[in-house]
Parts: C-alpha cells; structure tokens; sequence
C-alpha cells in the first residue's frame, strides 16, 4: 500500500515542523513586539515635540506676517520718499533760476545807479549854484526845479527798487538753505529707512531658515519613526499569521494531510500574487512650465466672456499648473499656477474690479484679491507689497502690488487663481495662450 502511505508520511513531516518552529517564532515575535513598543514611544515623544515646534511655528508664523506687512509699509514708503526727493530737486533748481535772475537785475541795477550817482555828484552842486544866482528869468528857474524833482524822484525809486531786489534775493537764498536742508534731511531718512529695510530682511531670511531646518529635520526624523514602525508592525503581523497558519495547518494536518497540503499551495499563489501587484508605478517627471506674459491689450467685456482674452499678472515662466501634484502628496492638488518672477516686478490686475482683501494671510503671504462681480474672484500672493487696498477700484492693468516672496517661500514668484462661484478655475482657460 505505498500509495496510501504516502500523504500520511507527508501530514507528519507538516506536524514534526510546526512543532519546532512554532516555539522559535513565538520568541521572534516577542522580540518585534518590543521593538515595536519602543519604536512607538519614541513616535510618541517626536510628536510631542514636534507639537511644541508647531507651536513655536505658529508665533514665528505671527512674526513673518508682522515683518512682511512692515517690509510692504517699508517700501510704500521708500517710494513716497524718492517721489519727495525729485519734487525738492525740482523746487531747488527753480528757486536758482530765479536767484539768478535777481542777481542779474541787480548788477543793472548797480550799474544804473553809480552812473547817476557820478552824473549828480559831478554837476549837482554847480546847477543849484547857478539857478540860485539867476534871477532874471522865473519862468525857467521853475522849470528846472521841477525837472530836479523829477531826477530826485526817479533816482529814489531805483534805490527802492535795488533794495527791494536785495530782499527778494536774500528771501530766495534762504528758501535754497532750507530746500537744500530739507533735501539732506530726506536724503538721510530714506537712507535709514532702506538699511533698516535690509536689517528687517536679513532677519526674517535667518528666522525663516532656521525655522524651515528646525521642521524639516523633526519631520524627516518623524518619517523616518513612523518607516520603523509600518515595517515592525508588518513584521509582527507576518509573525502572527505565521504561528496561526502553523496551528492551523498542523490541526488540518491530522484530520487531512491532503487538504492542508492543497490549501498551502494556494496560500503561496495568493501571497505571490500580491507581492507583484503592490508595485507602484514611477511618477512621471515634471515638464519645465511655459514662459506667460502681462503685455497686450485688456479685456473691458464682462468676466464670464473673458475666457482665453485676459493678459497674464506678471511676465514670468510657468512653476507649476492648475491641478498638478502640489509637493510629495499626491492628495494636494494646484488650485492656481505659480509663476516665476524678478522680486519688485509689478503684478497688474487681469480685470477690471474692486480690491476685497489686501493683507497678509497665512500660507499665502501679502495677498490680494480682486472681485470682479457675478461671482468671479482672482487672487495675487506671495507679494513683496502691497499697492492698494481693501475698498478701492482697479482697472484692467492697473499695477496693484509687487513680486516677492512673503508667506515662507524660498524664492520670489507670483500664486495666481481665479474663483468661479467659489470654486477654484484653472487660470490657463482665462488668460491669452502661452508663449
């Protein structure tokens, strides 16, 4: 009877080996057990700390929008100031035109009075003598005298006039001193106001990379526990199913060699089969964005029937499109586009409309948003500025702020959407076609 011996022979060998494995897997699975526990207290303790450094991230967050706000302020400022500058140059180069004017009509003025001064110092004396002495003709010595008068009476109103030149020029000197004190106190305030400008910056720049190492080594570290512990708690399942698979088999075992047997086998296939469909497939590489400009003409028709005819924000190329994976997670999605941009370039409104928000907001930075009623909305962030505020009336390419890179970002670029009944529209749709 070889034949019916021979799935007894192999039922026995299935329950010899249960028997000494299960012991050897029962002290592997203690040992994961408590690699595990340990891997969890550590976890524990990262998240811990790492919801004190979210805290701390929240108030240095508070700072950010404090000092992006006040760099905004800053180069509003910095601005006027300049304007300010070339309005004083100007008075200034007025007030010496008209100095030199009055020193020109006051040298005429001299020339004129030291001839008459010789003329009446020379024969003055002499005409009086002799009129004074003539007394045979009255009719003419009256004549004379009146014509003295009217020497006398013009040569005092040259040396009025002379003086009153001599203030005038004297008033104009003083407003030059005080246009060009003025000019140097100006100067210097703008020169204070710009380094404090890059004091700010070079202090949020260091906050902010030490902020982002601080979360990026914590996070990192955190991936790196939680990696530990997928892979333990997989180890620890494979464990268990180990020893339930061996009890089970050893018990079909006795009752049916066979069927254990059979049932193995399909345990391995099934095992194989998801092994190989666990693969994930390789994300694609992404594609260098298009270059999208602000130039051409505007659009002065409704927002509804603007699709494809509005000029873009900013001149610029392409980070990233509407509806692309935004970072490592695959669940955040682009609502907008990003476009690179020079830091202070100016960001026009694609519309006409009405500002609704003009500050700084959390994640997005200094932002502004447009309504351009019906429903539609377009947002402008991450600006180094902010040019208008909430209440007033843009046109369409009107400069409304300026590039930058408020809101934690690394380098300077532009997030634009736009808002169709509150929900997110891909900005390529509305605006002219790339370059």
């Amino acid at each position: 009877m070889p034949g019916a011996a021979h799935p007894m022979f192999r039922a026995l060998i299935v329950l010899a080996l249960s028997c000494l494995l299960s012991p050897a897997f029962a002290d592997e699975r203690a040992q994961t057990q408590q690699q595990l526990d340990a891997t969890r207290q550590d976890i524990a303790e990262l998240k811990k700390m790492l919801g004190k450094l979210q805290e701390e991230k929240s108030g240095v967050q508070k700072d950010l929008r404090s000092t992006e706000t006040d760099i905004g302020k800053l180069e509003k400022q910095v601005e006027a100031l300049q304007l300010e500058l070339k309005k004083t140059e100007g008075e200034l180069e007025r007030l010496d035109t008209e100095k030199k004017k009055l020193q020109s009509a006051r040298i005429e003025q001299q020339r004129l009075i030291a001839i008459q001064a010789r003329s009446a110092y020379q024969n003055g004396r002499e005409e009086y003598l002799k009129l004074l002495l003539n007394q045979q003709n009255p009719e003419k010595f009256a004549r004379t005298l009146t014509y003295y008068d009217y020497l006398s009476q013009a040569r005092l109103s040259q040396l009025r006039n002379f003086n009153e030149t001599l203030r005038q020029l004297a008033n104009v000197e003083k407003d030059i001193s005080l246009q060009q004190a003025q000019l140097l106190a100006q100067q210097g305030t703008l020169d204070s106001q710009r380094q404090e400008l890059e004091k700010v910056r070079a202090e949020r720049k260091e906050v902010l990379a030490k902020l982002n190492n601080d979360v990026k080594a914590r996070d990192q570290k955190l991936q790196a526990r939680e990696q530990d512990q997928a892979d333990l708690t997989k180890v620890l399942k494979t464990i268990e199913e180990t020893l339930a698979r061996q009890a089970r088999e050893a018990e079909e075992a006795r009752q049916k060699a066979l069927l254990a047997a059979q049932e193995a086998e399909k345990q391995r296939q099934r095992e194989a089969l998801a092994a190989n469909s666990s693969e994930a497939p390789k994300k694609p590489k992404a594609i260098p964005g298009p270059l999208v400009s602000s130039s051409g003409e505007t659009f002065g028709g409704a927002f509804s029937a603007a699709q494809g005819k509005l000029p873009w924000p900013v001149n610029g190329r392409l980070l990233a499109r509407f509806g692309e994976t935004r970072g490592d997670d695959s669940r955040a999605k682009w609502d907008g586009v990003m476009i690179s941009a020079s830091p202070g370039s100016q960001v026009r409104a694609v519309h006409g409309g009405r500002v609704v928000f003009a500050d700084w907001l959390r994640g997005a930075g200094l932002l502004v948003i447009l309504d351009h009623g019906n429903g539609y909305l377009s947002l402008y962030g991450h600006n180094q500025s902010l040019l208008k505020s909430a209440g007033d009336v843009v046109k369409a390419g009107e400069a409304i702020s300026t590039v930058g890179n408020s809101g934690g970002q690394d380098s300077s670029g532009l997030y634009f959407a736009i808002r169709q009944q509150g929900r997110p529209s891909d900005p390529a749709q509305w605006c002219r076609a790339q370059g």
